[in-house]
């Protein structure tokens, strides 16, 4: 007997083999799948109390985002396109105007969010920008993970400091008033350090931290003084140092040309390393990535995406590893892995004037396996195989946009969105039901992310970031987002 038993489906495993079975099953016993192959064969090995009939829907592993950003979820828009505003608003929040509710909501919302979008497992970072963590100490971060357990979605958590000079200036609220404090290295590394004893590997090693470190870019090294440079170098290669003690994944966020052969020479590159954004990266660069089997995570939607290219046909000609990321869920993109895959198709051949860079498979397997192997994941999830992990996605192909019923693989990845997704189990827990989420109440989730931003907004006064600016209408360009 298994547990639970998936049949009548078009079964996509990613496995070696990119096996599909046409009429296929799945069988899921606790929390690992026990059976994957044509539908008679496992079904009649396999009777399971739970069967969820598949028919007109492709069954694929849980989707992976590589990147994104805790907090963003109750910030998303704000500032109408302005970044200035945005990463004022997101410096405020994250250091000085923040609650471990604020955190513990804004962690359930964009979970729910991930969860409606087929996506179980992401990486999340605790703040905004490269450098603007909440890790002056472990509340903001416990009450982030207990968020997330509460839906039920796989996540890697990463925490770290914030670039120098320190101590850098948080505040914690009590009885409502803000009290404003001095926060170290020191303590950040410590905050760090409590949160990878408290939750790395916890519920079924489906909460994982990860350390981040921030990038030093040329404008840092050309533009800080001496001795914050060589702060940033000793506090990097700290956590670099932390990361390989705890054995977790080591973060950079904001990579670009010259970072990576600046993070080569300091010697934080490795297998267990997942750079983002990395863009106009030089030839020396992309061979160093693939030397060291460091991993790339690519966000094709994000701002550092139009204002330069993260070179992945390159990458991965070279012999790179590259995954894909949301960047999310703001201040334009949502947590939608399906809007990726096509944004990074479509990106990459318009570069190139060639259609035929980027096939819908690759980045497919960009969104699963190749998101698992850049987490050190790839013999738990990131396919449908036995003795595996059972991260399972049901897809309705019986949508207007998705008929005829023919080439299902073609028509998930080019044309499906995140609300084509109809049930997603993660570690065997059906988590997702015929579109409604199962662990947790939505509405109630909504709501507590409704009240806790308003309180943010009372706190900030930033109620005039959600304004529409004059240049929302009628305009060509944007002028009053330029910044001078």
């Amino acid at each position: 007997m298994a547990d639970i038993l998936i049949r009548g489906g078009v079964v996509a495993t990613i496995d070696a083999g990119r096996r599909v079975f046409d009429k296929g099953a799945l069988a899921i016993t606790a929390d690992r799948i026990v059976a994957v192959g044509d539908d008679d064969a496992v079904a009649t090995a396999h009777p399971a109390p739970t069967v969820i009939d598949a028919k007109g829907k492709l069954v694929m592993p849980g989707l992976i985002d590589g990147h994104a950003h805790a907090g963003h979820g109750l910030i998303k828009t704000m500032g109408g396109g302005r970044g200035d505003l945005w990463y004022q608003a997101c410096e405020t929040v994250y250091t000085v105007a923040s609650t471990p509710e604020f955190w513990y909501a804004e962690a359930r919302l964009a979970a729910l969010e991930r969860l409606r979008f087929g996506v179980t497992t992401g990486v999340s970072l605790l703040g905004g920008g490269d450098t603007i963590m909440r890790c002056d100490e472990p509340a903001y971060g416990d009450a982030h993970c207990e968020g997330v357990r509460e839906v039920g979605t796989r996540s890697v958590v990463a925490v770290g400091s914030t670039r120098p000079p320190h101590p850098r200036t948080y505040a914690r609220f009590v009885n409502g008033v803000a009290v404003e404090r001095p926060v170290s290295f020191e303590d950040q590394i410590q905050t760090c350090r409590t949160l990878i004893s408290r939750w790395h590997g916890s519920h079924g090693k489906r909460l994982n931290m990860a350390l981040i470190t921030p990038t030093l870019r040329t404008e840092h090294l050309e533009g800080l003084p001496a001795a914050e440079v060589e702060a940033a170098r000793t506090q990097a290669l700290a956590m670099r140092a932390l990361s390989r003690e705890a054995g977790v994944i080591f973060t950079q966020d904001g990579h670009s040309r010259g970072s990576v052969r600046y993070a080569g020479d300091l010697g934080i590159l490795g297998p267990d390393s997942l750079l983002s954004h990395s863009t106009d990266l030089t030839d020396e660069e992309i061979h160093l990535v693939a030397d060291t089997g460091s991993h790339i995570v690519h966000n094709p939607s994000a701002v550092a995406s139009i204002l330069g290219r993260c070179p992945v046909p390159e990458l991965l000609e070279a012999g790179a590893s590259v995954c894909l990321g949301s960047d999310g869920t703001a201040p334009d993109r949502s947590a939608d892995m399906f809007r990726h895959m096509q944004q990074c198709m479509h990106y990459h051949r318009r570069h190139f004037r060639d259609p035929s860079y980027l096939p819908p498979g690759r980045v497919l397997e960009m969104c699963t396996i190749d998101g698992a192997r850049a987490l050190g994941l790839d013999k738990e999830i990131g396919s449908l195989e036995v003795g595996k992990k059972a991260d399972v996605v049901l897809l309705d192909l019986r949508r207007a946009h998705l008929y005829p019923a023919n080439m299902p693989l073609f028509r998930a990845v080019c044309f499906a969105n995140g609300n084509d997704v109809d049930t997603v189990i993660v570690d065997g827990r059906i988590a997702y039901r015929e579109r409604r989420a199962v662990l947790v109440d939505e509405d109630a989730v909504l709501d507590q992310a409704q009240e806790e931003c308003e309180r943010m907004l009372d706190r900030t006064g930033f109620r005039s970031l959600l304004e529409t600016p004059k240049s929302f209408w009628g305009q060509v360009r944007a002028l009053d987002q330029v910044r001078h």
